[in-house]
């Protein structure tokens, strides 16, 4: 079976953490072009990875004799670039979220569904080890009937005011793949937000509009209770933990460290520092969901995460936002 066929679009921070993945740790893949409006990256790209053309512009990746493309591009462009690689006939792995409207995303599935080809959406911590092993503990019963999920997820540094503003806002930006981790793990959907949210971190966050810290509610159509708290900021390094609490036990899985050592001395004790973000934290994770993507389209296989996936997430985020707005409960059926 030959190899996929691929071209990466956009190489910020995210584009460069997939392109390093599918050069260096993912088989059964080629990386034919790249593409980035400023075009030296994208020439330094193709340069240091010995990769063979460097389109440009997205309509030349198009063209070009590739199977799929990577889209790692700003959020306001994924809806048309998504269907305009699956009217030419391209699988698509495209970066959370899809777009901030449900509307957009519909328009993007039809299109796919339309040109029978498959899109991915990348939510990526669904592929880490431990997250994987507690949504196993819950589908096989080990918990039992899980009654409660709690998610902490906290970032070492906000990112620039105008980041935010064009971002979606934290819910869309950040606590997007919360929402989408609480739907795999507990295997069932989510039917009701609650959502309290402020800026504590940076006061040009929150005259941007967005804020920077919170704390969620999530009813589950299971009967589950779910809250995740978020910070823009934690100043020990890039929190993440998860637990879930069930009838018959619990799993939780605690932050990883850069390694595991304890020194202990007349003062105390002293552990490695957490990871610095979530290019560390989640490498791994980033290699088996690229190295997903690659198989499920070589072997003919439904990807493991959906445009389908992406809709609901973004459905999550926006009834957040509305609940913040509104000061209450929406019911996801109101967005």
């Amino acid at each position: 079976m030959r190899n996929l066929r691929v071209a990466v679009v956009g190489l910020g921070r995210i584009g460069k953490v997939h392109l390093e993945t599918l050069l260096r740790r993912t088989a059964g893949v080629e990386v034919i072009s790249v593409w980035d409006p400023r075009s030296a990256k994208a020439e330094e790209a193709a340069r240091s990875g010995g990769i063979p053309s460097v389109g440009k512009s997205f309509s030349e990746i198009l063209e070009a004799d590739v199977d799929a493309v990577i889209l790692c591009s700003p959020t306001d462009t994924h809806t048309e670039y998504v269907i305009a690689a699956a009217r030419a006939g391209k699988h698509i792995f495209c970066e959370k979220p899809l777009a901030l409207s449900l509307a957009e995303i519909r328009d993007a599935i039809a299109a796919v569904e339309a040109a029978g080809v498959q899109l991915m959406v990348g939510y990526n911590r669904r592929f880490d080890p431990n997250h994987s092993k507690a949504r196993q503990m819950v589908e096989t019963g080990k918990i039992g009937a899980p009654h409660l999920l709690k998610i902490t997820s906290r970032d070492p540094a906000p990112p620039p005011p105008e980041y935010c503003a064009v971002s979606g806002g934290m819910f869309l930006d950040m606590t997007i793949h919360d929402f989408d981790l609480a739907r795999y793990v507990m295997g069932s959907e989510v039917k009701e937000v609650f959502a309290r949210a402020t800026s504590l971190v940076d006061e040009r966050i929150g005259q941007s509009g967005d804020v920077d810290t919170a704390v969620i509610t999530l009813d589950f159509e299971n009967g589950a209770i779910g809250v995740i708290d978020n910070s823009r900021r934690a100043v020990y390094g890039y929190d993440q933990r998860l637990e879930v609490f069930g009838s018959a036990g619990m799993v939780q899985i605690d932050n990883t460290r850069h390694d595991t050592h304890e020194f202990f001395g007349a003062e105390g004790t002293q552990r490695a520092l957490l990871h610095d973000f979530f290019m560390d934290r989640y490498r791994e994770a980033f290699a088996v969901e690229m190295g997903a993507f690659v198989e499920s389209i070589r072997m003919g296989r439904e990807v493991p995460v959906t445009g389908h996936d992406g809709l609901l997430s973004v459905a999550i985020a926006l009834a957040a936002k509305k609940s913040v707005a509104d000061n209450r409960p929406v019911h996801i059926d109101e967005v």
